[in-house]
């Protein structure tokens, strides 16, 4: 049987300012929002509908999990946004206020700048050469 990584945990400050980010600044789709109990919902964002992970929006509710808000991968990049037109992602990104730490820039491997999502991870978006 195939196995392929589906979901991962994102801690984010609200839940709606979560949404407007991921949908609109990075252009995913909004794939669930269920509410699951007093001040807490289900919700679930990815780039696209062709099969990759998907990211479980979690609303820190513990200091713990406050504190480690844009810190999960403690200052190294976080996750890899890929992409087939660099440039028109890069444009849009830019314009809806997402801060690139870089310019982007060619790398064997492809086209890549960091970028920092709404609490402060760090991104890598890239367009590899084989696409």
């Amino acid at each position: 049987m195939p196995r392929h990584l589906a979901t991962v945990t994102l801690l984010v400050h609200d839940y709606d300012e979560a949404i407007r980010f991921f949908t609109e600044a990075l252009r995913f789709e909004l794939v669930e929002d269920t509410p699951r109990g007093p001040g807490k919902r289900w919700v679930v964002v990815a780039p696209g509908r062709n099969g990759g992970a998907t990211l479980l929006l979690a609303k820190a509710v513990t200091n713990e999990q406050a504190a480690s808000i844009g810190k999960q991968a403690g200052g190294r990049v976080f996750l890899f946004l890929h992409t087939t037109d660099f440039q028109s992602d890069h444009e849009h990104m830019t314009s809806h206020g997402v801060r690139f730490l870089e310019a982007p820039r060619h790398e064997p491997h492809g086209t890549v700048a960091v970028f920092l999502d709404l609490c402060g991870n760090r991104w890598d978006l890239l367009q590899p050469n084989d696409t």
